[in-house]
């Protein structure tokens, strides 16, 4: 058994044309893409943020009582800035899971204070399995 050992390939000089030697990397132009690249990123991680991550409103929901197939009664509680008003969205899921009553709620603080307990009777199409309140924001939205 005779062994074959793999090589490059050699051409005949002047057969196939001239083979182009490896260009140098444009360093500057990688390292252009990349910078866009995370300004980009960067610029649409705020805008999210803007949209959707606002830490300073955050809401509870304590109790959820008196269900009836007219209505709900929810007390939540809601973290805002200090004296700031909030609007809430409160909603009503039936036991397959459809929604089947919500409402946007205001919720104002005292001066100073940070944290507000509120109840509101929503008023839905059907027995309500569960209750919640998905998410608060800054009343100007």
């Amino acid at each position: 058994m005779t062994e074959t050992h793999a090589t490059a390939p050699v051409f005949p000089p002047g057969r196939y044309g001239h083979r182009r030697e490896r260009r140098r990397a444009r360093r500057w132009l990688t390292a252009t893409l990349v910078g866009v690249v995370v300004l980009v990123g960067l610029g649409l991680a705020w805008r999210l943020y803007r949209q959707y991550g606002d830490p300073t409103y955050a809401a509870e929901v304590t109790r959820v009582t008196q269900l009836s197939d007219t209505g709900v009664t929810v007390e939540f509680r809601v973290t805002v800035p200090p004296g700031g008003t909030a609007v809430c969205t409160v909603r009503a899921r039936s036991s397959a899971g459809e929604e089947i009553g919500r409402a946007k709620v205001t919720v104002r603080a005292a001066a100073g204070q940070r944290r507000v307990v509120s109840s509101y009777r929503l008023v839905t199409k059907g027995l309500p399995r569960t209750a919640e309140v998905p998410g608060c924001g800054p009343q100007d939205r």
